[in-house]
């Protein structure tokens, strides 16, 4: 019983940091003030054709005129470099560069946002996925952010667009394992890296700490490169803030239900620092103990626990701007689809089998 008993704190514990998320309201506030620093607005693209011009428009449209806006394609196989060409014709403030051939011991993204960071003139790094939206608003709200906290990063956690049923199968359990284990506040309240999360879909560098640091070159071969720069900067004492994006940016990260898992089970483990035993726990925790709670603990008992776990999925979907219907409606499901996820993130990791975009995912 002692451990059905932990089963239910550890419940309780989730459900009073995902209501602290709900109130403290971690969301990206809006800038009261007008700025006018160089942003460099940095985008590795790798076969993203028929994504990325989404981007690039939405970026035209910003009531953020000094930018520079680079592109490096990342040796596509599609047509990102020519259609990224056409574009720039349109707009001095945007260039595309070619990518060097990848190095050994650098996973590709990072050895893209490296070669980015060299380019690049502004005050500030803004680093990009090909795959997003951005709406006006976004850069003088992270600019006044960066200044008013005196911040060396600042991360955003983007809304998520889904709309076919396996996306909305997979991709909430992003914003459900972040708001449902991390107190985000903590990110920048506290220094102690543990309290660390952040989203490489943006990803926002004082370029003078950026260039004395070069966080991408310290986490070449990381997978999870974003968490794993946000508690390096935390180890050296630097100042940093994640947050929610306040519907500022949009990202559809993947379009089909084998896309998502592909693309979730690729770092999953990771996540859990490649600690298959941790994933274990969590999965027992999360998974079977409510099971086991609901046969040993009584219906009271029982009917308080679904009370806890619906009450912490309305609290998550009303944060990440998702639905709160099918949220509620697809959590069973979800769950499964969490385990289906964690079983084969560890089977690519024992097997090294983790590729993405055509290439070898290296375990760590």
């Amino acid at each position: 019983m002692a451990v059905i008993y932990f089963v239910f704190f550890f419940l309780i514990l989730r459900f009073s940091v995902t209501l602290f998320n709900y109130l403290s309201r971690p969301f990206l506030p809006l800038s009261p003030k007008v700025y006018q620093d160089l942003v460099s607005i940095l985008i590795p693209a790798r076969n993203e054709a028929k994504n990325i011009i989404q981007l690039l428009e939405s970026l035209q449209k910003q009531d953020y005129e000094q930018i520079e806006v680079i592109v490096l394609d990342d040796d596509s196989e599609d047509e990102t470099h020519q259609v990224c060409i056409e574009f720039a014709k349109q707009d001095s403030r945007f260039r595309v560069e070619k990518g060097k051939p990848l190095v050994a011991g650098w996973l590709g993204k990072n050895y893209a946002c490296h070669q980015l960071a060299a380019l690049a003139k502004g005050k500030y790094f803004i680093f990009l996925d090909a795959d997003e939206m951005v709406r006006p608003g976004l850069l003088q709200a992270a600019v006044h952010r960066m200044k008013t906290q005196k911040l060396d990063l600042l991360s955003l956690f983007t809304n998520q667009q889904m709309l076919g049923f396996g996306e909305k199968l997979v991709v909430p359990l992003m914003h459900y394992l972040l708001l449902n284990l991390l107190p985000l506040r903590l990110v920048r309240l506290s220094s102690n890296p543990s309290f660390s999360a952040a989203s490489g879909q943006f990803m926002m560098f004082d370029a003078a700490h950026y260039a004395e640091n070069q966080w991408h070159e310290q986490v070449k071969n990381r997978v999870v490169e974003d968490i794993e720069i946000m508690k390096q900067l935390k180890t050296a004492h630097g100042r940093a803030e994640t947050l929610l994006a306040n519907g500022l940016i949009y990202c559809r990260m993947y379009h089909s239900f084998g896309e998502a898992i592909s693309g979730f089970s690729k770092n999953f483990l990771a996540g859990f620092a490649y600690s298959i035993l941790g994933l274990f726990l969590y999965l027992f925790l999360v998974l079977i103990g409510p099971l086991a709670m609901a046969w040993f603990l009584g219906l009271n008992l029982t009917l308080l626990a679904l009370a806890l776990i619906a009450l912490s999925r309305v609290m998550i979907a009303l944060l990440s701007g998702q639905s709160v219907f099918w949220n509620l409606l697809l959590h069973p499901l979800q769950m499964l689809i969490l385990l289906y996820v964690a079983v084969l993130s560890m089977q690519k990791y024992l097997t090294r089998t983790n590729t993405w975009k055509g290439r070898n995912i290296p375990s760590s």
